[in-house]
């Protein structure tokens, strides 16, 4: 899969060639724990049945990383947490993870498609 980016203005653009999904309960609760970096173009999906507010923590976490939270295709909040320290939550019913600076230009309103490679 890949991640394409449709900003409310402007052009749209592959955000993340490669998108792993997180969908059994193990990779969500793993997430990107005890990774030492991620390659670029690299995103982490969790997609959920339904929107509720969803939790990130970087505990385990080495690496600083973006996370956007989407409610039906629509970016809610888009946020760079910090490795071992950073804690975030918004309504969502899909959550990236990206190596920190590929959510440049990403922001509210905007949507997020993800796409079948």
């Amino acid at each position: 899969m890949r991640l394409r980016h449709h900003p409310k203005s402007g052009v749209a653009r592959r955000l993340a060639a490669t998108v792993e999904t997180a969908d059994s309960t193990l990779a969500q609760f793993r997430g990107l724990t005890f990774r030492r970096s991620l390659p670029e173009g690299y995103a982490l999906a969790f997609r959920f049945g339904s929107a509720r507010p969803r939790d990130v923590h970087m505990l385990f976490v080495f690496v600083p990383l973006d996370v956007i939270w989407v409610e039906e295709g629509v970016v809610r909040r888009v946020e760079r947490l910090r490795p071992w320290r950073g804690i975030a939550r918004e309504r969502a019913d899909l959550l990236l993870e990206l190596p920190a600076g590929a959510a440049d230009g990403v922001e509210p309103g905007d949507e997020l498609v993800l796409e079948r490679t």
